[in-house]
C-alpha cells in the first residue's frame, strides 16, 4: 500500500513538494483556495480539493481530503502582513479539529524561523531555543506550534524555515534600488526551495516525529554583503542602508536537523 499524504496549501512551495512526492510514490491530495488551480493539480496526478481556512470555520470538504491520509503537511503562509488583524490561530484550531477525528497520525507544520527574537548580539539560535518573538505573525506562529505538539491525538514535527527563495522569488529583487534599509550587518538565514522540498521528503522517508527543527542554509555573512554581491551579480539596482541604528539578527544552527537526515544542502541561495 502507498502512503498518502495530504498537503494543505498548494502555492509557491506546496505544488513542487506535491509533485515531488507523487514521484517518490506517495499517494497525494492537494487543497488549493482556487477552482482555476484544479486541472494543475490533477495533471500531476494530485487529487485536488477546494479548501479554505477561516477564522469561524472551515469551507470545503475537509473530511475527504483527510480521509485515507496518514500525514497531513499544513503549508500555509498566516497572512499577517496583508491582514493583521486575522485571526490565524482560530484558522488552525479549525484544521486541528478535523484532524483529530481523522486518519491522520502524523503531522507535519512548515514555520517559521521568525518565532525567535532578533538581537543585538546575532545569538547563535538551535533548536533547542524557546522561541520568544513577540511581533503578532510570531506570536500566533508560536500558538500554533504549541497547540500542535501538545495534542495527543497525533505526533507532530515542527519544520522551521528560514527566509525561502528560488531563482524567481528572491528577495534582492524586490529590495533592488530601495532606500534605508534596516540591519545591514545582521547575518542572513536563507533556504532555497530545494532544499524545503529535499527536508520534508528526508523527514517522511525517515518518520521522524516529535521534533522541532531549524533549516536554513549555513551560510551567514551580513545582510548588505549578500544583498549587494548579489545585486551586482544579477545587473540590478542595489539597496541602500541605514546604518545609523545597531543592527539586530540571529543565526540560524540547522545542525541538529542536518545530523538527523544526515543531510547535505543542495542549493546555495
Amino acid at each position: 500500500m502507498k502512503t498518502q499524504i495530504s498537503v494543505i496549501g498548494c502555492g509557491w512551495l506546496g505544488l513542487p513538494l506535491a509533485k515531488t512526492l507523487v514521484k517518490n510514490g506517495f499517494v497525494v491530495k492537494g487543497s488549493t483556495t482556487s477552482k482555476d488551480k484544479f486541472e494543475t493539480l490533477k495533471k500531476y496526478q494530485i487529487e485536488p480539493f477546494l479548501i479554505t481556512l477561516n477564522a469561524s470555520g472551515i469551507k470545503g470538504n475537509c473530511a475527504e481530503f483527510l480521509t485515507g491520509s496518514d500525514t497531513i503537511i499544513i503549508n500555509i503562509p498566516p497572512g499577517l502582513r496583508k491582514n493583521p488583524t486575522k485571526n490565524h490561530v482560530a484558522e488552525i484550531a479549525h484544521l486541528i479539529h478535523a484532524i483529530e477525528v481523522s486518519s491522520v497520525k502524523h503531522v507535519l507544520y512548515i514555520s517559521s524561523t521568525s518565532v525567535f527574537e532578533n538581537e543585538a548580539n546575532f545569538p547563535v539560535t538551535t533548536d533547542e531555543t524557546k522561541p520568544n518573538a513577540t511581533s503578532n505573525t510570531a506570536k500566533q506562529l508560536i500558538e500554533i506550534e504549541n497547540r500542535l505538539q501538545t495534542n495527543s491525538n497525533f505526533e507532530t514535527t515542527i519544520l522551521r524555515f528560514g527566509g525561502l527563495i528560488d531563482e524567481e522569488r528572491h528577495p534582492a529583487k524586490f529590495l533592488s534600488g530601495r532606500n534605508d534599509i534596516s540591519n545591514p550587518d545582521a547575518p542572513i538565514n536563507l533556504i532555497h526551495k530545494t532544499d524545503c522540498i529535499h527536508i520534508i521528503l528526508a523527514i517522511l522517508e525517515k518518520d521522524l516525529w516529535n521534533l522541532s527543527v531549524n533549516a536554513v542554509y549555513p551560510k551567514h555573512i551580513t545582510k548588505e554583503t549578500y544583498y549587494t554581491n548579489y545585486c551586482k551579480q544579477e545587473n540590478i539596482l542595489p539597496p541602500n542602508y541605514n546604518s545609523s541604528e545597531e543592527s539586530k539578527g540571529k543565526i540560524i544552527d540547522s545542525s541538529k536537523l542536518v545530523q538527523l537526515l544526515n543531510y547535505t544542502f543542495k542549493a546555495e541561495p
